[in-house]
């Protein structure tokens, strides 16, 4: 060299072998929000679903009281002749002394309460109906059981009964 001073002197830049990168902050943020993202999604859809299995539980079981009071009264006979209709629900002993039965949470055939069913209310309608075919009304029934949940959901079933 000519005796000049360097003032400065460029190193060689060292490769790196491929494979060997390295991940920026960048990357590792944009990586993190990714999976927040995709967890939240996740999270939101189990909750859902887990909702959704809660109201088909209370719904199928406003069904099964439902089921319950309708089979009670299709067991009875379609009227007997005269007489009152007993004070108690244990006594009733034809379809039409059910009409206009309400029981705030559901019973049991003898009118005690169900202590874990409590939220369910029951109400029964007992029609004459013209709806069988070729039964006059005064021997044909058609009785309308409803169940309502503690959230407002509103069940009915109706069954119909002649007398033969």
């Amino acid at each position: 060299m000519n005796g000049a001073p360097i003032l400065w002197r460029a190193r060689p830049r060292r490769r790196s072998p491929a494979g060997e990168r390295g991940v920026t902050l960048i990357e590792v943020v944009v990586a993190i929000v990714i999976v927040a993202i995709a967890a939240i999604a996740i999270l939101a859809a189990m909750s859902s679903i887990t909702m959704r299995g809660a109201e088909t539980m209370v719904r199928q079981q406003a069904v099964a009281v439902a089921e319950a009071y309708l089979e009670e009264i299709l067991l009875q006979p379609v009227a007997s002749p005269g007489g009152t209709a007993p004070a108690s629900r244990a006594n009733f002993n034809d379809e039409d002394e059910y009409n206009g039965l309400s029981d705030v949470g559901a019973h049991d055939q003898y009118g005690n309460a169900i202590a874990y069913l409590a939220g369910y209310n029951v109400s029964v309608a007992v029609t004459q109906t013209t709806a069988l075919t070729g039964i006059a009304a005064a021997q044909a029934r058609q009785i309308n059981v409803t169940v309502t949940d503690g959230n407002g959901v509103t069940v009915l079933l109706t069954g119909y009964r002649a007398n033969f």
